[in-house]
């Protein structure tokens, strides 16, 4: 049984998943930082913007300005700005892996195949072939 597992669990699909994974992971926290670092501040300088605390009140009441977190103790909260941060991460993320794609699509394509040879010729074929030439001279 633990041959079998070996076997299976190097086989190159489930190596070519687990690195894909790997690599997926370290992928999302580069994104992650972007979004947070780099985009979320450009997007939110016109009006100062910070979408990790946007939130709707539902029920109850919660001081203006009070942290999403906060917000969450003291009342029902819709916290869509969390969401919206995702949905920038997803956007980026897709978009991203489209050019990759792309790209590695570009260095896979294939060159056109040579046409096959043609076959050997038969005695037959030779023969005639022979006679035609005879005959041409």
């Amino acid at each position: 049984m633990l041959k079998e597992f070996r076997d299976f669990a190097m086989k190159g699909n489930v190596v070519d998943l687990a690195i894909g994974v790997i690599i997926g992971a370290a992928f999302g926290k580069i994104v992650e930082s972007m979004v947070g670092d780099i985009i979320m501040p450009i997007i939110s300088l016109p009006g100062s913007v910070d979408f990790t605390n946007m939130y709707i009140v539902l029920k109850g009441t919660v001081a203006a300005g009070t942290s999403l977190a906060e917000a969450k103790k003291q009342a029902v909260v819709l916290g869509w700005g969390n969401f919206v941060t995702l949905a920038i991460n997803f956007i980026i993320v897709a978009f991203a892996l489209f050019w990759v794609v792309k790209t590695m699509n570009r260095i896979k394509k294939e060159e056109p195949k040579a046409p096959p040879a043609p076959p050997e010729p038969t005695a037959e074929e030779k023969l005639l072939t022979e006679i035609r030439d005879l005959l041409k001279k």
